[in-house]
């Protein structure tokens, strides 16, 4: 216990804060920036996490730059679960805790494997579970509740964009660039959120199991409404703005 007290307070703890933090600003930059490219008519490949890390990997570097990034969200697991045990944090902190980690450790592992030359497609991975699970009633189920609690995880997004609860995260002084940054990132994460939980919940009660798709199919879909473009431009601004907003965040994060 005392040891990973210490670790806490290290300055080595802060360091791989820090780092981990930039990696994941670094990811929703890359995923706006395909979804611009996907706005725009110039994108081919896929507009999500999975997008970006292969995109990542393209560049000169990349292999090293994945590795950094898949130790780095590593290093903000650790932080989740020290935090965890040692924060005396309050339910929903802890709530919020647990579902954070979740995420870091899915982009870790999901980094490593693209930077040991992985080229699977999460999308189509995950519409083969899907199709597994729509064979069933009970996997029917399964799917809508997947999709209610993906968008109570946008709505608590859009929350945390109103009431600006994200500054809990930060410590010191905020700017008000930094609050309009949270705001508007947390708001399109919040929307696309919404779309990707409500798409799985049609799926099953459509039986379709082309709708239950994650991010990228979110992406696809607005693009493709009335004023597509212009909307998912605006989403991958705002997707922009959350990670500008990861690297203040890397500076000022609460631990």
């Amino acid at each position: 216990m005392r040891t990973a007290q210490k670790a806490r307070q290290s300055r080595l703890y802060d360091v791989a804060i820090t780092v981990g933090l930039i990696a994941y600003g670094v990811v929703h930059l890359l995923i706006a920036w395909i979804a611009l490219q996907l706005a725009l008519g110039k994108s081919s490949g896929e507009t999500d996490q999975q997008g970006a890390l292969q995109e990542l990997a393209s560049k000169p570097f990349g292999g090293f730059l994945l590795w950094v990034v898949a130790v780095g969200l590593l290093a903000l697991v650790i932080w989740k679960v020290l935090e965890l045990v040692y924060g005396h944090l309050d339910t929903e902190k802890k709530v919020s805790s647990v579902g954070r980690g979740v995420i870091y450790l899915a982009l870790s592992i999901s980094a490593a494997k693209v930077a040991m030359g992985s080229t699977e497609s999460s999308s189509s991975k995950q519409s083969g579970l899907t199709a597994k699970l729509m064979e069933s009633g009970p996997g029917r189920v399964l799917i809508v509740i997947v999709g209610l609690v993906i968008v109570g995880v946008g709505i608590r997004q859009l929350y945390k964009s109103v009431t600006k609860k994200f500054l809990e995260d930060l410590t010191g002084g905020v700017s008000d660039s930094t609050v309009l940054l949270g705001r508007l990132g947390y708001a399109a994460k919040g929307v696309a959120f919404v779309i990707v939980g409500a798409l799985f919940a049609w799926a099953s009660i459509s039986y379709d199991r082309e709708k239950a798709g994650g991010l990228d199919t979110a992406l696809h879909t607005i693009r493709d409404q009335p004023f597509g473009s212009v909307l998912l431009t605006l989403m991958a601004l705002g997707i922009a703005c959350f990670g500008v907003y990861c690297f203040v965040w890397s500076r000022n994060a609460k631990h």
